[in-house]
């Protein structure tokens, strides 16, 4: 399951609520692939620049409502709060190792 506290989904989510930008990117492989409604970002240094401009650069907080295992990919509903995007959104999220290798969110 991936709450357990060195699921690299959980570190995502734990990093972000306690707004530590360097743990943050540490969540991710170094080639990651995040999007975000279409915009693509690459890497550690994208995913520091998303981090940056929608995540804990907007105070995000996430609270998950559920999450599952959708055949090599996690899909985990939250809700999100701060000064950026406010709702509930699915992420997609794929794992290599210890880390996430590719974040998905869209409608």
């Amino acid at each position: 399951m991936y709450e357990h506290s060195s699921c690299p989904i959980q570190r995502f989510f734990d990093a972000t609520n306690a707004a530590d930008s360097d743990a943050f990117v540490a969540s991710f492989t170094d080639d990651a692939y995040l999007e975000d409604w279409g915009r693509v970002f690459h890497d550690n240094e994208g995913a520091r620049s998303w981090n940056q401009t929608d995540n804990i650069g907007k105070q995000a907080h996430f609270d998950v409502v559920d999450a599952r295992d959708a055949g090599g990919e996690w899909v985990v509903t939250d809700v999100v709060t701060g000064n950026g995007f406010n709702g509930t959104s699915p992420i997609r999220f794929t794992v290599d190792g210890d880390r996430i290798s590719r974040m998905v969110i869209k409608p």
